[in-house]
């Protein structure tokens, strides 16, 4: 199953002094384990754009659709076997201590769902 990690920056960071790996050191080990398969950081969230169409016109704002001062900084997506799988990889981040990770299932359009 696949999933995606949104990594985000969150104003009240991890403050213990436990060791961890660093960004480098995730993505190789994920990579040479095959799980990651794909990721990348964003651009700050000012140079964003918001896209909207209403009564058939195309509206586009700058930043980003919400007023707050977390924000996405990247993603990963990752071939896991579970969830819970997923989620121990996402607690392994260090952004897991110093932002905070959003993991959800991929859901293929030809899936109802229910």
């Amino acid at each position: 199953m696949r999933y995606i990690m949104f990594v985000a920056v969150d104003q009240e960071p991890d403050t213990s002094e436990d060791g961890h790996p660093t960004i480098d050191e995730w993505v190789d080990e994920l990579d040479a384990k095959g799980q990651r398969v794909f990721g990348e950081r964003l651009r700050p969230v000012q140079d964003a754009k918001l896209v909207r169409v209403r009564n058939g016109e195309v509206l586009v704002t700058d930043a980003a659709f919400t007023e707050s001062k977390e924000w996405i900084a990247g993603f990963d997506v990752l071939e896991c076997d579970s969830l819970d799988e997923a989620v121990a990889i996402a607690a392994r981040h260090p952004m897991a201590r110093g932002g905070r990770i959003e993991v959800r299932e991929f859901w293929p359009l030809d899936e109802s769902g229910e």
